[in-house]
């Protein structure tokens, strides 16, 4: 079985998770920090906003049953990709909107993808989803996986 990994920040990890952990074809997820500067951060480190790190869920899915172009669906219809550092009220460079991307195949579908977004119209301001390399994930406490799904919860309550 083949299988690849998606990095995605979108706002808030717990509700980003449940969202792509409930898709056919998608075989784990795991939250964590990526795209930040210090090693090991721990969430109380990127709460400061100083890290550099987003929020991110690493995906791993299968892409026979589910397609990057698919997940990417997934991400620009479950937040705002408009919003600069920010996501409903979670504000700071943690919630950014962020593609990180595996692979060139990746980068150029990631592109395409954000492109179609923009000349849609569905949005009426600029998107600023920054597409950029997966660089090392920083898989986040146990007490963040499956936040919600441990409490009972589909979504975050804003």
């Amino acid at each position: 079985m083949h299988t690849e990994k998606a990095t995605f920040g979108a706002g808030c990890f717990w509700g980003v998770e449940e969202i792509f952990r409930n898709l056919k074809g998608v075989l784990s997820t795991a939250v964590g920090y990526a795209g930040g500067a210090k090693d090991n951060p721990t969430y109380e480190d990127v709460c400061t906003d100083k890290t550099g790190h987003a929020e991110v869920v690493e995906v791993e899915f299968e892409p026979s049953k589910i397609s990057y172009d698919e997940l990417l669906d997934v991400f620009w219809s479950n937040h705002d990709p408009t919003t600069m550092n920010r996501q409903g009220p979670d504000v700071g460079t943690q919630y950014r909107s962020v593609i990180f991307y595996h692979s060139p195949e990746q980068e150029a579908t990631a592109l395409a993808s954000k492109e179609r977004v923009e000349k849609s119209g569905r949005f009426n301001r600029p998107v600023v989803t920054q597409v950029e390399p997966a660089r090392k994930f920083w898989r986040a406490e146990e007490y963040h996986q499956r936040y919600l799904q441990k409490r009972g919860q589909s979504h975050c309550a804003v």
